[in-house]
């Protein structure tokens, strides 16, 4: 996978992009990430590539011409047809589905703003996608866009050492994730569950399915909605609930 980013500050990328899990990415030759300054296709000699709102108004606008002069250069050397995201708290909100989504796709261009906002050229001809990463606002696109991107990297054949990990994750089963243990098995009196020292997997599974579906139910719930369950899930958030209207009364 190839990752473009759009940004007047590339230097933000470099210490994310070069450690932990990207950068073991990009030295198995996975993904390559790319920050682009797009300040370097303002056209001008002075390197302008924001403007006063037409209207009025306060703040600064950025221009389209850099930002689709930016894009049409990566276009020109891209096999395949990109992704080209644009980070803005009007997007649809990021969320573990939209990361697997892009995780299946060769090119990925994300544009990071600052100042006010975006021509609305840039919106209506250019992007294909709009993410938020929440309900607030942030003095740029640039922390939104390597959240997305470490979200996506991640779940690329060979970057994490063990698959599973990935897939039983919070939200990629629609749960969250059940709890974890490592040794020692018992620390200050705080003892691992038996059930995990027993060696017995299916029985482990089980319980694990349980966690998640018990774990969910006390902090998500609304999670649980669009879950894919079991008619055995549905007896197990019967028996929870259940037992949480004893613990209560």
């Amino acid at each position: 996978m190839k990752v473009d980013v759009l940004t007047l500050f590339p230097e933000m990328m470099d210490g994310v992009f070069r450690s932990s899990i990207l950068g073991k990415a990009q030295e198995k030759g996975i993904v390559s990430l790319n920050a682009v300054n797009f300040r370097d296709y303002s056209g001008n000699k002075h390197g302008t590539v924001d403007d006063t709102p037409y209207g009025g108004g306060g703040g600064m606008v950025l221009k389209p011409d850099p930002i689709f002069a930016a894009v049409e250069d990566l276009l020109s050397q891209s096999s395949a047809a990109p992704r080209v995201i644009l980070m803005c708290p009007q997007g649809e909100t990021f969320t573990q589905q939209k990361a697997e989504e892009l995780s299946s796709e060769e090119h990925l261009i994300f544009i990071c703003g600052h100042y006010e906002g975006y021509d609305e050229r840039i919106r209506e001809h250019l992007v294909t996608d709009e993410l938020s990463i929440g309900d607030y606002v942030l003095t740029g696109g640039e922390l939104p866009a390597m959240v997305a991107i470490d979200s996506v990297v991640r779940l690329l054949p060979g970057v994490l050492g063990n698959e599973s990990s990935a897939i039983t994750d919070s939200f990629s089963t629609g749960l969250l994730e059940y709890p974890h243990y490592t040794r020692p098995a018992e620390f200050r009196g705080f003892k691992v569950p038996d059930i995990l020292l027993s060696g017995h997997h299916a029985n482990i599974e089980v319980w694990r399915r349980e966690q998640a579906l018990k774990r969910t139910l006390q902090r998500r719930p609304d999670m649980l909605d669009k879950a894919v369950l079991t008619d055995q899930d549905f007896k197990i958030i019967q028996r929870l609930k259940q037992e949480q209207q004893e613990d209560g009364s």
